[in-house]
This record gives C-alpha cells, sequence and structure tokens, in this order.
C-alpha cells in the first residue's frame, strides 16, 4: 500500500491551496456541498468525550468542536456563510459505508486512523493519541490482561480492540469470548451489569464511561496497553480539496493557542452530562501532533 506523507502545511501549500481551489472547479465533497447547500457531519452518541449526546439529545463534544472550525472553513471558502449543517449520527460499524455513499461528508469521533482503513477512507490531521486497554471492576481481582483468559468480554463493534487483544504477545495464548455492544454505552453496561469481566477499548473512551457511571469507584483501568492510536476526522478517499482544505483548518487550528482551550474544555474541566472532569492532561505525544500536524496511521 502507497505510504501516506505526513501533513505538513506550510504557509506557502496554504496559500497554494488557496489559489489552486479558486482557479479550479469544485469536485468532490467541495462540490457536492456547493450543488446541496449542505455538509453533513456523522457523530457518535456515546463516545465521551469526543462525540456523545447531551442531556438534550444534542452531540457535543471535543471533536464535534474541532470539526466545526472545519465547517467554518468550508462556510468561508465556498462564500456560503448560511451553509445548512446537518447531524447524523454513525456507529462504529456504519461509519465508513455512510461516508463512502455519500450519506456523511466528515466523521467527527472516536476512529483510529489505520494504514489499514487508509484502503478505505483518508484522515485529517491527528486530534487526539489513546492507549488501548481493558477496565474491569475492582473487585474482579483482574490486575493484568492475560488474567482475562477464559473470561467473557465486551467491546464496540466495528473496533480494532478485539483483534489487538488477540494479537497481544503476552496473550496469545489467552482465550476470550466476545460479546458486542452496539455501542461504547452498551459494552459498558455489560461490564457494569458483572455480563462480562472486562469492556476492552481506548483508554480515553473508557474513562469517560467510568466518570459518568453510577459508581465510578468500582472501577479502574489496567496498566497495560497493546497498542497507541491516533483519532483524526475521517473523510472519502482521493477528494484532494476537501483534505486540503480540512489539513489547512486543522493546522491553523492546532498551531494556535485556541487548540488548547478546546482541549482544556473537554478533559481538564467538568464536562456535561454530570459535570465530571476527566483530568487527562495533554501527553506529549499529542502535543508533538500539534506541533507537527500529521495524518500518519499505524
Amino acid at each position: 500500500m502507497k505510504k501516506l506523507l505526513p501533513v505538513f502545511l506550510s504557509a506557502v501549500c496554504a496559500a497554494g491551496f488557496a489559489a489552486s481551489a479558486q482557479a479550479q472547479d469544485l469536485t468532490g465533497t467541495l462540490k457536492k456541498i456547493k450543488e446541496t447547500g449542505t455538509i453533513t457531519i456523522g457523530h457518535r452518541e456515546s463516545s465521551i468525550p469526543f462525540s456523545y449526546l447531551d442531556d438534550k439529545q444534542q452531540p457535543i463534544g471535543y471533536a464535534m468542536d474541532v470539526c466545526m472550525k472545519v465547517v467554518d472553513a468550508v462556510k468561508a471558502e465556498l462564500k456560503m456563510p448560511a451553509l445548512k449543517v446537518s447531524l447524523q449520527p454513525v456507529t462504529s460499524s456504519n461509519r465508513i459505508p455512510l461516508l463512502q455513499n455519500g450519506t456523511i461528508d466528515l466523521e467527527c469521533g472516536s476512529t483510529t486512523n489505520s494504514v489499514e482503513r487508509q484502503k478505505q477512507v483518508a484522515f485529517g490531521p491527528t486530534y487526539f493519541r489513546i492507549q488501548v486497554s481493558a477496565a474491569v471492576k475492582k473487585s474482579s481481582g483482574i490486575n493484568t490482561l492475560a488474567e482475562l483468559n477464559g473470561k467473557n468480554i465486551s467491546t464496540t463493534s466495528g473496533t480494532t480492540a478485539v483483534p489487538l487483544l488477540k494479537g497481544y504477545e503476552k496473550t496469545k495464548n489467552v482465550d476470550v469470548k466476545e460479546i458486542y455492544g452496539k455501542d461504547h454505552a452498551e459494552s459498558f453496561l455489560l461490564l457494569a451489569e458483572d455480563r462480562v469481566v472486562a469492556f476492552v477499548m481506548d483508554d480515553i473512551l473508557l474513562a469517560g464511561q467510568i466518570a459518568n457511571s453510577k459508581n465510578p469507584a468500582d472501577y479502574k483501568i489496567l496498566p497495560e496497553s497493546l497498542r497507541a492510536e491516533p483519532y483524526g476526522p475521517m473523510l472519502r478517499k482521493d477528494d484532494p480539496q476537501f483534505k486540503g482544505l480540512i489539513d489547512k483548518a486543522l493546522t491553523t487550528l492546532y498551531k494556535s493557542p485556541e487548540m488548547e482551550k478546546i482541549y482544556n474544555k473537554w478533559y481538564m474541566s467538568p464536562i456535561p452530562p454530570k459535570g465530571i472532569n476527566l483530568n487527562f492532561p495533554m501527553t506529549p505525544a499529542l502535543k508533538a501532533d500539534f506541533a507537527t500536524p500529521n495524518d500518519k496511521g499505524v
């Protein structure tokens, strides 16, 4: 597979994109948006704090705030200040098909940018990095991933968690039975109701579910990591105009003081609906991603 180059947008490249977009006819997603007067954003319903529903059933979150900066850039580029923004819920299982068939134009959630997925879709610059691990109840006595042998575990349908668990060196001989939730809330509920002993998923998503549970003190996240993974906004492949706009808009955002404010709003402050503070400081790896924006997958 062709290796994707990191996105390093200089002022020269940014100026070049702006000039070329004005000189060329619109293509791909930007043409579709111009013709329909609508941009459709795919969002998750329980990927706390990236993209989830608040107590009024409105999509909010860190990824939504970042992607709305892309929407602002689209409005400016197309000179459409009244552009309609349509919000479409997606799941781990249907997010790629709905992007490919044109139902959504941009997916803003908790999607890992992997080289395997890059065969089907493209990604904007990384906006978060996670570690894949497992949440368990403290009362279970489980302290390592290897101790999941012979146990029922939950994960969310369409995610990378279970293949990673099966391929992890320390758990290659571990035999688990997977029970799949349609979303992260359902997967966590399986753990809360003791139908499984562990929920295998990205650490920040586990932290979000635990923080919003009835008894957060009952749970812990295992210290082992199956893999570090980057998240980014997902768009259709082979759409250079739209990707160029996304790369330019997010590179500008990431390098500005506003990015730290957005991060602190969702990870270092009380968030809806329960006013829980995840207290999840920005990692050195993510700081590096913001300093040198890139779309490298794992």
